[in-house]
């Protein structure tokens, strides 16, 4: 138990109330004076020429403003090479859901039926739409006089790790960067090995599956020739600075205003803005767009689909002497480097002389890819933890005590090469063998009463993420009537807010109901990085601290002025400021405040600035355990039990990082068992809607139980390390290693569904 007063005492969530009650203002409740409404035209192609368009119906509707072409927008002229830079299509498409036009009208009805009415004549062109199919000698390259290098990637803002990512020149091929991570001597370390385990693993295309769309709301200023744009977005200041880019404006005539975002893990950097701000300010009236569910399906960014082909192996003492691997990753038709972070996890959990793993970034004819969640972690977690698992199996070890005798620590290297930092993977896997469920483990289940058509296991798996870090700044002000008001730049997609009040109500010794975060714009708030990869709280907490010292300092001065005492002598608690030992002297802050504002020669208003600039990130860990029933005749899988061991450093608000880490658990059910975008040989999405692309139901998530390591980052504030990505990476892993203990299948791709799963069943003879 910490000594702190407020800080690691669970506290509600500030903004609760306002959602739940429906007070909350998203894009779609915005309602602006001459506001139009609009319905992107998306290809039905993968790949094709776009030989007419034929809108003369769509603009004869009643009701229509205009149908708008690549050539009416004032980003015609800009290259194409990422999602949110495929603004309208010229001359071709490149997946299927790509903007060829925008249809405009007074309202949203009508915008739609006038979309249904406009006619695109196509003349389809070979399609690549697999990784096999585009690296096969002869395929059709997709970018044959190669990408266009121009612009950012938004979306890599939720990965910002070094991957050492090769740009070299190269002939024509689909295949856009690669990574080559080696040590040792590989061919020593699996001629030493007693025991080798190869398998293929491989986790499909994952839509991020948030409730809210992607929407817009782009305005116009007419009279400076700026726009302002209300958006759904994790990260302001980038979104800011692309668009200025596209629109060719300066950033200083692009704000953008963050509303609240109804999720994003990941996926909410950029991705219609752009096309909604030119349409807005080629027809000089505000624009609103607000993706349909199809739409947001076959539009933006999912997690990329990656093969992992694994060897590892090991000696009869348990020690781990050798991991190959090759990594694929289909990351559709614009660049998304993740398969580097695949090879740096990989090679990062645990400690191994010998190393070599090779690293393919692939295009295809399908939507970019983006990050969700720790984007690539899930996908090197269900390799090298399902390895592990039947490693440890083969030596007969017990899996948790094979996993400690090479767990990584601080120093030892990814697998880049890279050290990590100071991690909490052992201190993770120690708490974890304390546990009951795991210390009540029968290993492979007995055959069941009812003549062994149900059988239960118990999977154990870790994980981690390096987690990210970005300046930031904050803003201190107290008010006349005690309020703390705090100005931030981040966004809280997360309930981060719910924890930074904390950290100035702590600072500052007043109550934290007394501390208000005011959530800026790109014109008015201090800057912060995006809010992704795990490092907000990291990030910007310090910066909230510095700033309630300064505004702290200039309190305690005024009261030793007034109480006309040494300033070591005056103490602020439960916002009121006293002599030491002197209760009856305490003084509300607002007052002294209002004596500081109305002092002549006085230090006026009280405001703080504050910066924080981490010099080192805190990569956060995990170890899960899952206990699930198996029914044999069906493979239907059952979870029955969940408990999730995380090292957060120090948990600032404890109820939020529960919260963190229960969301983070269902999403790792998702991936393991229930999700996948399913394209054909075309390319067409054939899970494009809630009816059809399967994710966890209340009745299939079990007790999840949340238990806290903290071992204090060195350079997070208060020791805190980021949170919200590690949740989610052990979770398909740990229910694969359970469903292997309770019927000896094996399962090496996700989703784990029934008929997979019965299907391994059969092949082991266990029907």
């Amino acid at each position: 138990m910490s000594n702190y007063q407020y800080l690691g005492k669970g506290h509600k969530s500030i903004d609760g109330l306002e959602k739940i009650t429906g007070r909350a203002r998203y894009v779609a409740d915005i309602r602006l004076p001459g506001m139009l409404h609009a319905r992107p035209i998306l290809s039905q192609y993968a790949h094709a020429e776009i030989r007419a368009i034929d809108a003369d119906a769509a603009r004869r509707l009643p009701g229509v403003v205009a149908v708008l072409t690549a050539t009416d927008l004032p980003t015609r002229d800009r290259a194409i090479n990422s999602r949110h830079s495929a603004v309208l299509a010229r001359e071709k498409v490149v997946f299927v859901g790509q903007p060829v036009a925008l249809v405009v009208a007074e309202s949203e009805a009508i915008a739609r039926d006038a979309a249904d009415l406009v006619r695109v004549e196509y003349s389809p062109l070979p399609a690549v739409v697999d990784v096999a199919q585009a690296i096969a000698p002869g395929a059709p390259v997709i970018w044959p006089r190669g990408l266009p290098k121009e612009g950012m990637d938004l979306t890599a803002a939720h990965a910002a790790v070094d991957k050492d990512t090769e740009e070299k020149e190269r002939a024509p091929s689909n295949i856009h960067a690669e990574n080559h991570y080696a040590r040792g001597d590989i061919a020593a370390g699996f001629a030493a090995a007693d025991a080798v385990v190869e398998r293929t693993y491989r986790m499909p295309i994952v839509h991020q599956s948030y409730l809210e769309p992607s929407a817009v709301v782009a305005e116009p200023d007419p009279v400076g020739g700026g726009v302002t744009l209300y958006v759904s977005t994790q990260g302001q200041f980038g979104l800011r600075d692309e668009v200025a880019r596209l629109l060719s404006l300066p950033k200083r005539k692009v704000r953008v205003v963050p509303m609240t975002v109804g999720g994003g893990f990941g996926a909410k950097y950029g991705i219609i803005e752009a096309l909604v701000a030119a349409a807005a300010v080629a027809l000089g009236q505000p624009l609103r767009v607000v993706l349909t569910r199809a739409e947001d399906f076959l539009t933006t960014t999912p997690a990329p689909a990656v093969q992992v082909e694994l060897k590892t192996g090991a000696r009869r003492d348990g020690t781990l002497c050798a991991i190959q691997a090759r990594v694929t990753s289909d990351n559709g038709v614009f660049p998304f480097a993740i398969a580097g972070l695949v090879g740096i996890l990989l090679g990062g959990y645990y400690k191994c002389e010998n190393l070599a793993i090779d690293c393919y970034e692939v295009f295809t004819n399908k939507p970019q890819a983006g990050a969700y969640r720790a984007p690539g972690a899930p996908n090197a977690t269900f390799a090298i933890e399902s390895n592990i698992d039947e490693l440890a199996r083969a030596l007969g070890i017990d899996p948790l005590e094979f996993r400690l005798r090479n767990a990584a620590e601080g120093g030892d290297p990814m697998g880049n090469g890279d050290a990590w930092p100071n991690i909490g993977l052992r201190q993770c896997l120690e708490r974890m063998r304390e546990h009951p469920l795991w210390q009540a483990r029968a290993g492979d289940a007995a055959p069941s009463p009812d003549g062994g058509r149900y059988a239960e296991g118990v999977g154990l798996a870790v994980g981690g993420w390096l987690c990210g870090m970005s300046p930031a700044a904050a803003v201190c002000r107290a008010d006349t009537d005690g309020t703390i008001r705090i100005h931030v730049g981040s966004v809280d997609i997360s309930g981060v807010n719910s924890s930074l009040v904390l950290v100035a109500a702590e600072v500052l010794g007043v109550p934290p109901e007394q501390v208000e975060i005011l959530q800026g714009d790109t014109q008015s708030a201090p800057f912060a990085g995006p809010s992704g990869g795990s490092q907000t709280t990291y990030s910007v907490s310090g910066a909230v601290a510095n700033a309630a010292r300064e505004v702290r300092r200039k309190l305690l001065d005024l009261a030793a002025d007034h109480f006309e005492a040494a300033i070591g002598d005056i103490e602020i608690k439960d916002g009121k400021a006293q002599v030491k030992g002197v209760p009856a002297s305490a003084l509300p802050i607002g007052r002294l405040v209002a004596i500081g504002e109305s002092k002549a020669g006085g230090p006026g208003p009280l405001v703080g600035e504050g910066n924080a600039a981490v010099e080192q990130n805190a990569p956060g860990f995990v170890a899960h355990l899952a206990r699930v029933r198996v029914d044999r005749e069906t493979g239907q899988v059952t979870p029955l039990q969940y408990v999730a061991v995380q090292d957060v450093g120090f948990a600032i608000n404890p109820t939020m990082v529960t919260g963190q880490v229960h969301g983070g658990v269902v999403q790792g059910l998702g991936w393991g068992l229930h999700e996948a975008m399913v394209y054909d040989e075309y390319g067409q999405l054939l899970t494009g809607s809630f009816m059809d692309y399967d994710l966890p139901k209340i009745d299939g998530v079990p007790e999840i139980e949340a238990i806290f390591v903290e071992n204090p980052a060195p350079h997070g504030p208060f020791g805190a390390r980021g949170i919200g990505e590690p949740p989610i990476t052990a979770g398909a892993a740990a229910l694969a290693n359970a469903i292997r203990d309770a019927v000896g299948a094996r399962v090496t791709e996700t989703p784990i569904r029934a008929e997979s799963l019965w299907r391994a069943l059969q092949a082991a003879g266990d029907a």
